[in-house]
């Protein structure tokens, strides 16, 4: 992946912050936390997350067999005699998936995480330990929303028959997957709005980049080559099954979980017979049920490629993770989502600088709000971006990818609890702003939208947390309006425009005369 500033990244809000500079979460300080515990001979406890059921929160459905009146909070020291955050390294086999919560989207990311040391390092500051300065208190950050966060913990956790409650460790002395998983649940709430969700969002959460979404069924000719160039720039990637044809259906085909997210841990290609196969690897969060059909462990078209290569690529290990060929990856899951820092991966040249310009912005009731594009009275009022494309420089031109934008669109209902409402349908459109109307300045009025057709649009207005649109423009001048379906909707949202044209983006807030 990209070092944090491979896209040169602008805001109309930069304050600093940073990975290394976030904000304290509830303002909860950790360095000043960690200090008054050691000063006090005390073992910390989170009273803005509790060790009780409203830091579990409601779930609708629970296996028979739990009861959680008999949960029981605990710390590692309670569970085992030498506890440890990290046991040799950490890896995407550490951990599995508990029975109560349905978080496989997190949980996948997770296994994507573990691929990217530096990462790594941001999402969980170094120096923290069972040992030296143990007080009971842990911290690990995430990007929420633009900003940067610093989350404080305590290292209780929700226990049932002396086993945890949700994620654990293969490991039983390492506590890392439990501990993250905690601190980003006090971020959504509480353990239950951890259920359901993208792994995008857990994606972007760690990293502070944007995603690129692809429906496999539609998805472009190369996605191949996509996600080959993706997986040698160690950019980050999940995917996630087909819906169940019946409610009854749990497994789709040969192994494959429905409605279930993945993590993509590895792209090659082998030669079978002297026939070029592409292959996908995954890794199923729950640590167990693989893929049974062609190219999985036990299958017979290993003894088709070199010994050098099975040596590589073939294990025979019930551990999640297996391998199957591009073609039945993309017939039997839905999506693709690939998170970078910046999209210049997919050139894999030198020569092109990829910049980024975020703005936050606003839909306000009835005054900023104004709905999706058919709303034609109310449509303009949503707000409007402007941005200028410069000619791009010809050593970065030729033999690249044609698209040259990527636009990005993330809401933000400022909610305590995650799943306590639901996200709008949101998109955007982009018009061209012909020469004859560029010199004027401030908001584009009724009259502008009335019979033009958008240059670019996302696909639909969706329910996500972020939509997103690669595409081409050429040097001018244009205007991105992001909307929700409906006039009214409230809400706040961040736009961001990747591109490797030089480009000027500004809100423009005046109405015109």
């Amino acid at each position: 992946m990209p070092p944090p500033d491979g896209c040169h990244p602008n805001s109309d809000e930069d304050d600093g912050n940073s990975a290394t500079n976030p904000l304290n979460f509830l303002e909860q300080n950790y360095q000043e936390l960690l200090q008054d515990c050691l000063t006090e001979n005390t073992l910390y406890n989170d009273e803005l997350f509790p060790p009780d059921n409203s830091s579990i929160g409601l779930f609708d459905d629970l296996p028979p067999d739990v009861d959680m009146s008999q949960v029981v909070w605990k710390r590692p020291s309670e569970l085992v005699s030498d506890p440890n955050l990290i046991v040799d390294d950490m890896s995407r086999f550490d951990y599995a998936q508990g029975d109560v919560l349905g978080n496989c989207w997190f949980l996948a990311a997770i296994g994507a995480l573990t691929f990217e040391k530096d990462i790594i390092k941001q999402v969980m500051p170094a120096e923290q330990s069972f040992t030296k300065d143990y007080a009971g208190i842990f911290h690990f950050r995430f990007w929420r929303f633009g900003k940067w966060i610093d989350v404080v913990i305590d290292d209780q956790l929700p226990t049932f028959d002396d086993e945890l409650l949700f994620v654990c460790s293969k490991t039983s002395n390492e506590f890392w997957p439990a501990l993250l998983e905690k601190a980003y649940a006090k971020v959504c709430g509480s353990y239950a709005d951890l259920h359901a969700g993208y792994i995008s969002e857990a994606l972007m959460d760690f990293t502070g980049g944007t995603h690129m979404y692809y429906t496999l069924n539609t998805a472009p000719a190369d996605l191949w080559k996509i996600m080959e160039c993706a997986f040698k720039s160690k950019t980050l990637m999940g995917c996630g099954s087909n819906t169940a044809t019946t409610p009854e259906e749990i497994e789709l085909l040969h192994g494959i979980i429905a409605e279930h997210a993945y993590t993509v841990t590895g792209v090659f290609e082998v030669m079978s017979d002297e026939n070029p196969v592409q292959l996908v690897r995954l890794l199923n969060p729950w640590g167990q049920e693989e893929w049974q059909g062609d190219w999985s462990d036990g299958s017979p078209l290993w003894d088709t490629v070199c010994e050098e290569v099975r040596k590589i690529c073939h294990e025979v290990l019930n551990n999640g993770e297996f391998w199957m060929s591009m073609e039945d990856f993309t017939s039997i899951f839905e999506n693709i989502d690939i998170c970078c820092l910046c999209p210049d991966f997919l050139d894999g040249s030198a020569e092109c600088h990829w910049t980024s310009k975020r703005h936050f912005g606003r839909w306000n009731d009835e005054t900023t709000a104004g709905g999706d594009i058919i709303k034609t009275e109310t449509f303009w009022t949503n707000p409007h971006f402007r941005v200028k494309i410069d000619e791009l420089d010809e050593e970065c031109a030729s033999g690249q990818r044609p698209e040259n934008i990527l636009v990005s669109l993330m809401q933000n209902h400022e909610k305590r609890h995650r799943n306590s409402q639901d996200n709008f349908n949101i998109g955007f459109y982009v018009f061209e702003i012909p020469i004859e109307m560029r010199s004027q300045s401030g908001r584009f009025s009724f009259e502008f939208f009335i019979d033009r057709e958008p240059v670019a649009q996302t696909e639909e207005l969706v329910e996500f947390r972020e939509v997103m649109k690669f595409f081409r423009l050429e040097p001018g001048e244009y205007l991105i309006v992001p909307c929700t379906e409906n006039p009214g909707e409230t809400a706040s949202f961040i736009l961001s425009v990747f591109s490797k044209n030089e480009t000027h983006l500004e809100h423009i807030q005046e109405t015109p005369e």
